[in-house]
């Protein structure tokens, strides 16, 4: 019997916006200046809040914080190619997919403080809890995607993890599950280079993540993490084909954290400064200023307007968040069920009432 091809893939990459803020109008996908603006307004906000954080804890107001740094336009223009009423399940580098997707500033912060009330979704919005455990949420999303696809709902279910993720087997059970039952779920790989201290080359031998989603089935794409023009397209995109009932896709934001892996971590030990620069020109933020100013969307007095009033929303979140009450340690025993068990109860009892 003759050798012969059974099937051929390509895996495509997705860039919009290069890094000097030169936008190819071919690929740019359909936003106002009203829109670019609110974009930017978000990555500044986010990034803010980030650092102020991270200062947080170095000075004992927080507990152990993980910075998103870098990875600004992954979060923020996938967050804005979604409705409310689509499922977010995120990872513990996504507190800026959160504020984006309207999770109150004060409520990240409680949850950095290690109160769980800080992971209440707002009204009608369905953003779920931050998944620590790495790649768990992967196969909730696909769950919720399937209930949504039987339920007729028109909801998307967008999952979000980093590249370490996909070496776990929650992956790829995920993964083949959302192609055998064709659910309306949208992967996002931040693939950052780092699986903490692991590099991409040593997690994987694959050239690509995006690759990973052929042999389930569907479609992968790996686009400029960095750039958010091309993150909001592919997700765009990503979105549609899922609502309209044509199945998953696997995002791949080619990204880099531009910090450590958390505050108890020194990437130094990992990571050449030479590295480190050579990414920071890629920086997201900036990447977006450059056209905005290009297309007269943005000045020095507007950017120092905007610098101006973010730093603000989120000094007053941080003075609303420090005069909290703290939680009640007997809503341990309270939330676990929708009612208390008798043994919850007697334990209650015990600890509280001696």
């Amino acid at each position: 019997m003759p050798k012969k091809v059974l099937k051929e893939f390509k895996v495509e990459y997705l860039q919009v916006l290069d890094e000097e803020g030169n936008c190819d109008e071919a690929l740019m996908p359909k936003l106002s200046n009203e829109d670019i603006k609110k974009m930017y307004e978000m990555l500044v906000l986010v990034r803010i809040f980030d650092q102020k954080a991270f200062n947080m804890q170095r000075q004992g107001r927080l507990g152990t914080y993980i910075q998103f740094k870098g990875q600004e336009a992954s979060q923020v223009g996938s967050a804005m190619a979604l409705e409310d009423k689509d499922f977010v399940f995120p990872m513990y580098r996504n507190s800026g997919l959160l504020i984006a997707r309207k999770q109150p500033i004060v409520q990240v912060l409680q949850y950095w403080s290690g109160d769980e009330r800080g992971q209440k979704a707002p009204d009608n919005v369905n953003n779920f809890p931050i998944s620590i455990p790495v790649g768990t949420q992967e196969v909730h999303a696909v769950g919720a995607a399937w209930a949504a696809k039987l339920r007729n709902t028109k909801q998307v279910a967008a999952v979000y993890f980093g590249e370490g993720a996909t070496s776990k087997g929650d992956f790829h059970e995920a993964m083949n599950f959302a192609g055998v039952f064709n659910v309306p779920v949208i992967f996002i790989c931040e693939n950052n280079q780092y699986a903490i201290s692991v590099p991409r080359k040593k997690q994987t031998h694959a050239e690509t993540i995006a690759q990973k989603a052929v042999a389930y089935g569907f479609e992968g794409i790996q686009v400029d993490g960095m750039d958010i023009f091309a993150v909001y397209k592919a997700m765009k995109d990503a979105v549609e084909k899922a609502r309209n009932g044509n199945g998953p896709t696997l995002i791949e934001c080619f990204t880099y954290r531009m910090c450590d892996h958390s505050t108890s971590d020194d990437a130094s030990k990992y990571r050449s400064k030479e590295e480190l620069e050579q990414w920071a020109k890629k920086d997201p933020v900036e990447r977006l200023e450059k056209h905005m100013r290009k297309k007269n969307l943005l000045d020095d007095s507007h950017k120092e307007s905007i610098l101006n009033k973010s730093k603000d929303i989120v000094e007053k979140a941080v003075t609303e968040f420090e005069k909290l009450p703290p939680a009640d340690p007997k809503d341990i025993f309270k939330y676990v069920f929708a009612e208390m068990t008798q043994q919850q109860k007697e334990e209650m009892e015990e600890l509280f009432e001696k």
